[in-house]
């Protein structure tokens, strides 16, 4: 997921320390679990959302069937991200 920018190699003659590489894939962590925690909550409000819709008897199927496509989405996002930073160990 850390990739380096052809700027960056055409700005630095210097080869990458490990210490820069470890730095940069923490931040890239940092933002990844932020967005995780986004994604979730923005998927907790659209179940809230769906709910709220069905239990008030919604004729707008439409709108319900939108949400629900759009929970999916950011559920297969929260899954790809949590894939990520926990990877699978094999014992």
């Amino acid at each position: 997921m850390f990739l380096i920018s052809d700027d960056y190699l055409e700005k630095h003659d210097q080869p990458i320390t490990t210490e820069q590489c470890e730095r940069a894939i923490s931040v890239d962590e940092e933002q990844l679990r932020k967005r995780l925690s986004v994604l979730q909550i923005e998927h907790r409000d659209l179940d809230a959302a769906i709910a709220a819709l069905t239990e008030a008897g919604s004729f707008d199927q439409l709108q319900i069937a939108r949400l629900k496509k759009r929970k999916l989405a950011l559920k297969d996002q929260i899954s790809q991200i949590e894939d990520y930073l926990l990877p699978d160990i094999i014992a």
